[in-house]
């Protein structure tokens, strides 16, 4: 990227941060949906120390280096600040190299898979964000951002097809990871499978299930912490036969079973963080939330709009 590109780039995180700060609350039921743009604090920055080899020196030796690696090629346009190099780096434990590596296969992922990720605004997922499928839990756990993904009950796959689910959970992903906070601790996702059916299940195939994984397990630069399946039918051993193949094994690790269980899930999550339905001690309205979460996550249409500018320079 050329000096005067650089110039010319914004810092989209650092924007949001600032929005962030000046928007009414997200409320779930009665309890706020806490986005933190702040910078961690003392005891996340313990956390970064010791998990992330997150030490003045790295952090300053691990920014310089990306920067350098990204000036000396033309391919890859991103911002060079570091408000957007840490989203990569803190999950790279701050080397440059393996940093580099996660996001070319990053901004790779997005142009060679169109279909997931172009113009992913806010206001092209009205649909899904208003179904209630996904919804972002108001506490966490250990710091832990938890995502909550209901793909039974809730899933009528003829309104909401499996590619605008895929879409949604990468748009809330792209909005939680400009928290300092979400990029130390991770994220964990619960997929509550209650109410899955066959017909459901005739809407997976491997080309789905290979993108899904893909994206999970090599480019997204995430402290994944887990996946929680719950109240999983017998049916969800053929939707979970068609991703296996393409596990390794550090993410299949990181795949939980817990059926009806909620023992074993609270030994992953804090109770304070599940709602009441899964064994936890949240107790708030199950009504959707999704006409809040539009009009929320619309405030950063334009960021949105501007960091979809980034990735590989097409060729003519």
């Amino acid at each position: 990227m050329s000096a005067d590109q650089t110039t010319l780039v914004q810092s989209v995180s650092l924007k949001l941060q600032e929005k962030m700060k000046s928007l009414p609350k997200l409320m779930i039921g009665n309890i706020e949906l806490d986005f933190n743009p702040n910078e961690p604090n003392e005891e996340l920055r313990e956390k970064a120390r010791i998990e992330l080899r997150e030490t003045p020196e790295n952090v300053e030796e691990g920014l310089k280096v990306l920067q350098k690696l990204l000036k000396d090629q033309s391919e890859l346009q991103v911002p060079l600040n570091k408000e957007h190099l840490q989203k990569f780096l803190r999950p790279c434990k701050w080397y440059p190299d393996s940093s580099f590596e996660m996001m070319k296969r990053f901004y790779k992922f997005r142009q060679t898979h169109p279909r997931y990720c172009d113009n992913l605004y806010p206001s092209n997922e009205y649909a899904i964000l208003m179904s209630g499928i996904l919804t972002p839990l108001p506490r966490r756990t250990e710091n832990v951002r938890v995502f909550l993904l209901e793909g039974g009950k809730k899933w009528i796959p003829k309104e909401i097809s499996l590619d605008q689910i895929f879409r949604g959970l990468i748009l809330f992903l792209d909005a939680v990871l400009v928290e300092p906070i979400s990029q130390i601790a991770g994220v964990r996702v619960i997929l509550d499978m209650d109410g899955l059916t066959l017909s459901h299940v005739t809407y997976f195939t491997p080309s789905f299930a290979a993108a899904v994984v893909e994206f999970v397990q090599r480019c997204l630069p995430c402290r994944l912490k887990g996946i929680h399946v719950v109240n999983q039918p017998f049916i969800f051993n053929m939707v979970f036969a068609i991703f296996k193949p393409f596990l390794q094994e550090k993410l299949r690790k990181r795949i939980h079973f817990h059926g009806r269980d909620r023992t074993t899930l609270r030994n992953f999550i804090d109770p304070k963080a599940l709602p009441k339905r899964l064994g936890g001690e949240l107790d708030y309205s199950d009504e959707p939330i999704g006409e809040q979460l539009v009009q929320y996550l619309s405030a950063f249409e334009d960021e949105f709009k501007e960091s979809s500018k980034y990735g590989y320079v097409s060729k003519t």
